[in-house]
């Protein structure tokens, strides 16, 4: 959506003038794309922080970390409700130090109302095939419950609303 910011920026108006609920769904690395007029049609954003340590952040994405947090921290001081979406690859960005640099920052974002701890899946493995690119988290497994659960409580532990 953010690639496209003019025609994005149509459709939220649009939709806000239909009395609709918007929301974005970004990694933020775009994030300069969205003009503060634009922002000011979202009601929701989806942030995905993909890790809190820059290393592991550029493995996952190929892109930079700070981009992502700049655009948090925009959002927050806009006051535009975000949900932090964090996935929990076993072996790649379950490592507590990692999950809670993510908790940290978020905890200074004070327009997060929750964060989505979520676990890792197969299931786009097809794509990846579909467009002929090297899928490179083949070996990777889902984390079990008790995982899942270690990572929530580290947000938790921060006072956030975890799901």
């Amino acid at each position: 959506m953010l690639q496209q910011p003019a025609f994005a920026a149509r459709i939220l108006r649009g939709a806000k003038g239909m009395g609709i609920h918007t929301a974005i769904d970004t990694s933020g690395f775009l994030g300069r794309n969205a003009t503060d007029e634009m922002l000011a049609d979202v009601d929701l954003v989806l942030l995905d922080v993909k890790s809190g340590d820059e290393e592991t952040y550029r493995r996952v994405t190929g892109r930079d970390l700070q981009p992502t947090l700049d655009f948090g921290r925009r959002l927050d001081g806009l006051g535009i409700a975000t949900w932090i979406r964090f996935v929990l690859v076993p072996g790649l960005t379950d490592d507590p130090a990692n999950v809670a640099a993510v908790a940290d920052y978020t905890a200074t974002l004070g327009n997060v109302e929750r964060v989505e701890v979520l676990p890792f899946h197969q299931m786009g493995r097809a794509k990846w095939e579909e467009i002929g690119m090297p899928y490179q988290l083949g070996d990777a497994r889902p984390p079990g419950n008790d995982e899942v659960e270690a990572a929530r409580g580290i947000f938790r532990a921060r006072g956030l609303t975890t799901y």
